[in-house]
């Protein structure tokens, strides 16, 4: 017969009740805590006391728990609740032995004795439970690179301080007494665009957190504007929105990226752009599909093209995001389909200003050679692929890696496994820069393929370089 669980004491403070409601959770999915610590990726030791109050909860360790049960936020939601409520005295927690915890940073009765990361070296197999700030990080778990969230301090300790580059800043890092501007707007709009210029040299880890900060500030601001100007700042900070969600998706911070574009989608439809709504429910539509939610990017894609303006550009946008959401799901007629009515509408469409200006037959013909590797057809892939790379600017450094490493898994299904391998160790060196998720991504895939071609050519120093650049949890 198994051992009872203790009994829970809500009542007893905030904490109790978020260990409360982790509990409940856990039991309504009929997970043990065995199970749940290891969907989740945390100490199964670290996650009895978080039931039982014993020890501080730190916010990954939230978030983390929150997906892994399916609780929609709700976990999330009761951690703020909880961390707002907590006494700020030190006296943070109080154990069912009446053994007090205080302080963020130190651990309750019984813990595991901490890493000593100042020992640690690069490849050096580190702990992913330490409560400190995370950072979002590519890490190799069971043979697979994903990314999750990752204390900074365990990341430099790693020697991967490049991928520690990005946290979300608190709101408190903005100050309410702004300088005066003479055209604030102007002001935030040239900033916009420096960092989407910066992004495609460095990456949006070292970015995010500059626009986040713009952001609260730009918020503070439009709060305080009256009339026209509270429009015209709305509809800015909506762009900002979006683009910190772009940011976000591109450094494997989903949920970040997921509410950022929810927020614009809010603000757009509050200033009544429909522009702005039809743009950013294709990227809603985009960030489904890349989340493995094709059929919801389907819809969502749907909803874009009724609400672009016929003719535009916008539309063109809405049915690109379809299209590749037909070929994710295996539906290789509608996709091709879809990629032809975008050729046609393109050649209609008029100019759209920033929407959409830099669509062309190219970008469509990347595009297409995306879903074409999805729905298998790799020789034409890699060709499309080859060919947008030889015509990328030089300062798209970002989007460079992006091909290529699409371009390495498009020849790898064709079986050219050298070929993929050395393009693939192209790739490895911009993936270190940017911290790009997508890159990320693809080479996760390749490394896979890669795996059962290990006596090729190559093969081993790409696996090896790509090890170098990732975190291996212990």
């Amino acid at each position: 017969m198994g051992q009872q669980p203790n009994d829970l004491t809500p009542d007893a403070g905030p904490w109790h009740r978020w260990g409360y409601e982790l509990r409940h959770f856990r039991e309504a999915r009929r997970l043990s805590q065995q199970v749940l610590a290891r969907k989740a990726l945390i100490d199964r030791s670290h996650l009895g006391r978080f039931e039982r109050a014993e020890r501080p909860v730190p916010r990954h360790a939230a978030i983390a728990l929150d997906e892994a049960l399916d609780a929609a936020g709700a976990l999330i939601r009761c951690w703020g609740e909880a961390e707002r409520d907590a006494p700020q005295d030190g006296s943070v927690l109080v154990s069912r032995a009446g053994t007090a915890t205080h302080g963020a940073s130190k651990r309750g009765h019984g813990a595991s004795d901490p890493v000593n990361l100042a020992e640690s070296t690069p490849g050096q197999a580190v702990s992913l439970g330490d409560d400190t700030e995370t950072v979002v990080v590519p890490a190799r778990i069971h043979g697979r690179i994903l990314f999750v969230p990752v204390p900074r301090r365990v990341v430099l300790a790693s020697g991967l301080a490049g991928l520690a580059a990005t946290s979300i800043p608190a709101a408190a890092a903005a100050t309410t007494e702004l300088a005066d501007m003479d055209s604030p707007f102007e002001h935030f709009a040239q900033l916009r665009r420096m960092m989407i210029q910066t992004d495609n040299l460095i990456g949006p880890r070292h970015v995010l957190p500059a626009l986040q900060q713009h952001l609260v500030s730009l918020a503070t601001r439009r709060r305080a504007a009256r009339g026209n100007d509270a429009v015209e700042l709305l509809a800015l900070e909506t762009r900002y929105e979006e683009l910190a969600g772009w940011f976000a998706q591109d450094i494997g911070d989903e949920r970040t990226a997921h509410g950022h574009t929810a927020k614009a989608l809010d603000a757009s439809l509050i200033t009544g752009d429909t522009d702005l709504t039809a743009y950013i429910l294709g990227r809603k539509a985009q960030l489904a599909v890349d989340t493995g939610h094709p059929s919801d990017a389907l819809g969502l894609a749907a909803a874009a093209r009724r609400t672009a303006r016929p003719g535009s550009r916008l539309e063109v946008i809405a049915v690109l995001h379809g299209a590749h959401a037909y070929a994710v799901l295996g539906e290789g007629a509608e996709a091709h389909r879809a990629y032809d009515t975008a050729l046609t509408l393109l050649d209609r469409a008029g100019t759209d200003g920033v929407w959409g200006s830099w669509l062309d037959t190219a970008y469509i013909s990347t595009a297409r050679a995306r879903s074409l590797a999805a729905l298998g057809d790799y020789e034409q892939a890699a060709a499309d692929f080859d060919t947008a790379i030889a015509v990328l600017p030089p300062a798209y450094r970002r989007d460079r890696g992006v091909y290529l490493a699409r371009a390495a898994r498009a020849h790898a299904g064709t079986g050219n496994m050298t070929l993929a391998a050395r393009i693939g160790g192209q790739v490895v060196g911009i993936a270190a820069e940017t911290g790009s998720a997508r890159i990320f991504g693809q080479l996760g895939r390749l490394d896979q393929t890669l795996a059962s071609a290990a006596a090729e050519d190559g093969v081993a120093e790409f696996r090896a370089s790509l090890d170098r650049i990732v975190l291996h949890p212990a």
